[in-house]
C-alpha cells in the first residue's frame, strides 16, 4: 500500500488548515495589515449605521455614563470628596475604560460573529481580534475630541504633559489586543463567555478607580499590604492613572510613583504577546466545531 502521507510531502501538500509556523503567521499577518485597517474602518463605520445619530453616539456613550457615574457615585456616594477636578477625574477614567471594555467584549465576538469569514477564507486569524481591538482604538481616538473639549471647559488646558498620553495610549492598546486575542480562543470554544464577560468587566471596572481614587483608599490604614499592591498594579488602574497624569493639571503637578510605567510595560508585554501566542496555538481549530 502506498505511504500516502510520504507521497503527499514528496509533492509539496499539507494538512489544510494546518498551524503555521510562528514566522510564517506573523509574515501572513503583516501581508494582510492592509485588511486589517479596512476591515475595522468598516466595522466603526457601520457600528451605528442603523442609530438617527449615527457616530455621535460613539461621543454620546461615554459621556452618559459618565453622566450617571457622576450622580452615583461623586454626588450620592460622594467619591467625590478629596478628589480634585473631579469631573475631568472621572470623564477620563470612563472614556479610558471603555476602551478597554470594549476591546475585549469584541474579543469574545471575533470568531464567533465572523464564522462566514472564517470558513470561506483562508487567512490569519488573528486579524480578526487585532481588527477589533484597532476598531476600539479608532473610535477612542475619535471621542478624545469630546473629551478634550470638557477638559478645557473645566479649566484644563493644553499642555506639554499632553504628550504622554501618546505612549500611554500605545501601552493601553497592546494590552486590549492582547486580551482581547485570548478571550477571542476562549469564546471560540465555549460561547458563553461571551454572556460572562460582562459581569467580570463590570466588577473589574469597580476596582479600577474609574469613578473613585485608587491612592486615596491605598493610602489609608485600612487595607492589607497585598490588596493595596493588587489595587495599584491592576492594569486597568495604571493606565487610566497614566492617562490622568497626563492630562489633568492636579495629577500632573505631583510625583507618579517609579512603579507605573514599567507595571504598564510589563502588563503590555505580557498580554500582548501571550494574548497572541496563546491565539496562534489553536489556529488550526477556529470555525471548526
Amino acid at each position: 500500500m502506498t505511504d500516502l502521507s510520504a507521497l503527499a510531502r514528496r509533492h509539496g501538500l499539507t494538512v489544510s488548515g494546518a498551524r503555521p509556523a510562528l514566522p510564517d503567521y506573523l509574515r501572513a499577518l503583516w501581508s494582510r495589515r492592509h485588511f486589517i485597517g479596512a476591515f475595522a474602518t468598516a466595522r466603526l463605520t457601520a457600528q451605528y449605521s442603523q442609530a438617527k445619530l449615527g457616530q455621535i453616539w460613539q461621543i454620546m456613550t461615554p459621556l452618559l455614563n459618565a453622566t450617571v457615574y457622576y450622580f452615583i457615585f461623586g454626588v450620592l456616594l460622594n467619591t467625590k470628596h478629596g478628589v480634585p477636578d473631579f469631573i475631568p477625574f472621572l470623564v477620563t477614567g470612563v472614556f479610558i475604560w471603555t476602551f478597554t471594555s470594549n476591546s475585549i467584549m469584541a474579543g469574545t465576538r471575533a470568531i464567533s460573529g465572523n464564522l462566514g469569514l472564517v470558513r470561506a477564507l483562508h487567512f490569519p486569524r488573528a486579524a480578526l481580534p487585532i481588527g477589533l481591538a484597532l476598531q476600539q482604538l479608532q473610535q477612542l481616538l475619535f471621542s478624545l475630541g469630546a473629551l478634550v473639549v470638557i477638559l478645557v471647559c473645566f479649566g484644563q488646558y493644553p499642555a506639554v504633559s499632553w504628550l504622554l498620553a501618546i505612549p500611554a495610549l500605545l501601552l493601553q492598546s497592546l494590552f486590549n489586543t492582547g486580551v482581547s486575542m485570548a478571550v477571542a480562543r476562549l469564546a471560540a470554544r465555549t460561547p458563553d463567555i461571551s454572556q460572562l464577560m460582562p459581569f467580570l468587566l463590570r466588577t473589574w471596572m469597580y476596582v479600577s478607580g474609574v469613578m473613585w481614587s485608587v491612592d486615596k483608599v491605598t493610602n489609608g490604614d485600612g487595607l492589607p499590604h497585598v490588596v493595596t499592591v493588587i489595587l495599584k498594579c491592576n492594569p486597568a488602574a495604571v493606565y487610566i492613572d497614566l492617562m490622568r497624569f497626563a492630562l489633568i493639571d492636579s495629577y500632573t503637578a505631583g510625583q507618579l510613583p517609579p512603579h507605573i510605567w514599567a507595571v504598564a510595560l510589563g502588563w503590555a508585554l505580557l498580554a500582548g504577546v501571550g494574548g497572541f501566542l496563546f491565539f496562534w496555538k489553536a489556529e488550526e481549530e477556529y470555525g471548526r466545531g
